[in-house]
């Protein structure tokens, strides 16, 4: 075949393969074998990489741990479903496991989206042939013809210009039929059986939809040779026997939508499962498919103050090694302090002369070295206008990589000192369980990632210095754009030291001190977006990553001032995180004080530590309740406010049901609530429904942060479920409901919109008040 023809035919490939298995995809198998057998060395290798070029394979590795990812067991009295598939099983082995079994219940957690998406995936794959439509839809695909679109005419155009034709486009080379053949023979080999991907379920858009919307029937249709309401119909058929124990009948809205709604009889169950574990997980299983997942996040640098930069990587990062725990992963908490680097030089022979006892190990624990951003200032001072200290400070920092043992007793002064300070800040942000691994920790390791990259020929000499280059990564002008992984003068960069990190993160056994994790999270500014993009990359075509690790960059946004503009201080500074903090505490105390009865009593100490957990947590809730990638304006007003979705908003929240429970149980308003047990749970008032329908969607929200990271979800379900209780309050009566049995039953809501207040609120490290 001639040269045009065949790139022709390798374009129309890469489309239909893509197209095949967007209809009919099992999560996780990217590099598959060669489509056809026999085919070429080189069209293998075309075949395989339509799926795994450049960034694209992270994405696609993501969006499969989004579809496969799911909660173990998210149901009460659930089928024993395994339509989420092992990257790992055969298409025999996949083709077997989507069999449900109805009678195999368990009555320990929630059904849930996940739940949903496995029965559909189920139905498709008992309905539709995988490989019929793959073929229908490569069919389709060489056989269809764009539609012209319509040009509309437009007044006060020209009329010589409308009447211009456009050129002739380039008549593409026909394809042969043999050629035709092998590209849908291709297609039906890379078909492969419906995954909960394929099932294409989502929350409902309005509740009046019902709970959840599946959308399959729209995109399966053309492929199964139906319009989309009789594909539809065909997937409801299927699906009624194995839903009908929760679900309401599913109505087939529009053009071809279903639409999922509980049944009352099971939003009472679940609620019960709920009250139940009120204490605990609320009915939540933990993951099945349990994971060792790094989170790298917070990385001050020493002898530096923590600034307000550090507050959104601390607590993005915080609260979602929470809730992965919580999921039951095996989370490492990691601080990448940047410990390392040629200031220390310049700081080492600071030292030297102004704390000489910090230079020997003996003496050094006794050292106080004071503020150590004065000492850091004066250091630079020094650097900046001594020449005499400028070489020392190069000189020193020599000396540091070389193990000179004054320069590291000096250094480790450092370090410790630097410790104190953030631990300081930690604490106050009740954030706990973060082990240090510095850029030093990663300091052996260098040497042999540039060996590494050098020998298989990524690594090349550029202007003096190692870089390595990436298809698609450019300059401005066009150039190649160099990820440097060592200096003309030899030192390293942070991209060697991310290498390094990865390889001792996801490839050094557990036995030689590494983790072998399956998930690594960097949580840092969106400005270094680039920076990790390229680090993966070069990662992945270095062969530090197989394919079953997941590398994702968590961007944020900047805080900025209330006019938009960088926050800082007055005279321009940056604002240092403790008294950013302090700020909150003491602006929530006045304005608690101003609420008291008598405002000129002075605080006692449980007051106290009200203001403290009101103003500490107006500043974290406010900050994740925000798209983690948008910036936000800082305001002390609006975090600190009793109305809108905010920290103090929430804390009432909790303190008013807490009020609720102790009148109607008639429990003193000086201890500690005792929550009632779980009662039969009765449905009288449609705000009693809504409300119970919100919180069964807990595992939902839960599911859907593990995947996506985006903890303002968290906030939003939050402030939801807060509004739905004030709905259900104001409608039904606890303490004087219409009978005991109703009256216990509204008790249950309380106790368990509570716990679902209580649970995530810990996740972002809030303690909640019972009293405010």
């Amino acid at each position: 075949m001639g040269n045009n023809t065949l790139v022709v035919m390798m374009s129309m490939l890469s489309t239909v393969m893509m197209l095949s298995r967007r209809n009919c995809v099992v999560t996780g198998r990217r590099n598959s074998p060669a489509f056809v057998a026999g085919v070429h060395r080189e069209q293998q290798q075309f075949a395989t990489g339509v799926f795994t070029v450049g960034s694209n394979q992270l994405q696609q590795q993501q969006s499969n741990q989004r579809s496969s990812s799911t909660w173990s067991s998210s149901s009460l009295l659930r089928p024993q479903m395994t339509t989420v598939l092992s990257m790992s099983t055969t298409a025999e082995e996949q083709e077997q496991s989507v069999e449900p079994s109805s009678s195999s219940t368990t009555t320990s957690s929630l059904v849930g989206i996940d739940w949903v998406r496995e029965v559909v995936a189920t139905a498709l794959n008992e309905i539709f042939d995988p490989k019929e439509i793959a073929k229908n839809a490569a069919t389709a695909k060489l056989d269809g013809k764009k539609k012209k679109k319509k040009n509309k005419k437009k007044k006060n155009v020209d009329e010589s210009a409308a009447n211009n034709k456009p050129e002739e486009e380039e008549q593409k080379p026909k394809m042969s039929e043999e050629e035709r053949n092998y590209i849908i023979q291709a297609a039906i080999d890379a078909a492969q059986p419906f995954s909960t991907r394929d099932a294409m379920v989502t929350p409902a858009t309005k509740p009046e939809f019902g709970d959840y919307q599946c959308n399959a029937a729209m995109s399966l249709a053309k492929s199964a040779g139906l319009n989309p309401r009789e594909c539809a119909t065909k997937i409801v058929d299927q699906l009624r026997p194995l839903i009908q124990e929760y679900m309401e009948e599913p109505e087939i809205a529009g053009p071809g939508f279903i639409n999922f709604k509980f049944k009352e009889e099971y939003l009472s169950q679940a609620l019960g499962v709920m009250v139940t574990e009120s204490m605990g997980r609320l009915g939540v299983p933990e993951a099945g498919d349990k994971k060792k997942i790094v989170v790298d996040f917070s990385s001050p640098n020493i002898a530096k103050e923590m600034h307000v930069g550090h507050l959104r990587s601390t607590i993005i990062g915080d609260t979602l090694s929470n809730l992965l725990t919580f999921s039951g992963h095996d989370v490492l908490r990691l601080n990448h302090v940047g410990d390392w680097g040629t200031q220390f030089g310049m700081l080492v022979e600071h030292l030297r002369d102004e704390f000489p006892q910090a230079l020997s190990k003996e003496t050094a624990k006794d050292v106080e070295l004071g503020d150590l951003v004065t000492l850091y200032k004066a250091a630079k001072k020094r650097f900046d206008a001594d020449d005499d200290f400028k070489v020392r400070s190069r000189e020193g920092v020599v000396k540091l990589q070389a193990g000179d043992k004054e320069a590291l007793a000096a250094w480790e002064s450092l370090c410790a000192a630097s410790r104190v300070e953030y631990q300081k800040i930690y604490d106050v942000l009740n954030i706990a369980g973060l082990n240090e691994r510095g850029e030093s920790f990663y300091n052996p390791y260098l040497l042999n990632v540039i060996e590494d990259l050098e020998g298989q020929g990524l690594a090349v000499k550029s202007e003096g210095a190692t870089a390595v280059f990436l298809d698609g990564y450019t300059n401005r002008d066009g150039s190649p754009l160099p990820m440097l992984v060592r200096k003309s003068d030899g030192g390293f960069n942070y991209a060697t030291t991310d290498l390094a990190a990865i390889r001792h993160r996801v490839q050094m056994e557990t036995s030689d001190g590494g983790e072998k994790a399956d998930r690594v999270l960097y949580v840092t500014d969106a400005g270094q977006s680039q920076h990790f993009e390229m680090v993966f990359a070069a990662a992945k075509k270095a062969g530090f990553v197989t394919d079953s690790v997941s590398l994702e960059h968590v961007p944020f946004g900047l805080v900025q001032g209330e006019d938009g503009k960088k926050f800082a201080t007055r005279s321009g500074d940056t604002v240092k995180l403790k008294d950013l903090l302090d700020e909150a505490v003491r602006i929530a105390g006045e304005d608690m004080k101003s609420r008291m009865e008598n405002p000129d009593e002075d605080f006692t100490d449980a007051i106290a530590d009200v203001a403290k957990t009101v103003g500490i947590g107006a500043v974290k809730y406010a900050d994740l309740s925000m798209n983690r990638e948008s910036n936000y304006k800082f305001s002390y007003g609006r975090m600190l406010s009793l109305n809108g979705n905010t920290a103090p908003y929430m804390l009432y929240a909790y303190a008013r049901i807490c009020g609720i429970v102790r009148k109607a149980t008639d429990q003193p308003d000086d201890q500690k609530v005792v929550w009632p047990e779980a009662n039969e749970i009765l449905i009288t008032h449609d705000s009693e429904k809504q409300l119970i329908r919100n919180l069964i969607k807990l595992p939902d929200v839960l599911s859907e942060v593990e995947s996506e990271l985006y903890p303002n979800r968290l906030c939003d379900y939050l402030f939801e479920t807060s509004q739905k209780f004030n709905q259900f309050y104001e409608n039904c009566s606890v303490n004087n409901a219409e009978t005991p049995e109703l009256k216990a039953s509204r008790l249950s809501l309380c106790t368990v919109s509570a716990a679902t207040i209580r649970l995530l609120m810990g996740f972002i490290g809030i303690d909640v008040v019972e009293r405010l």
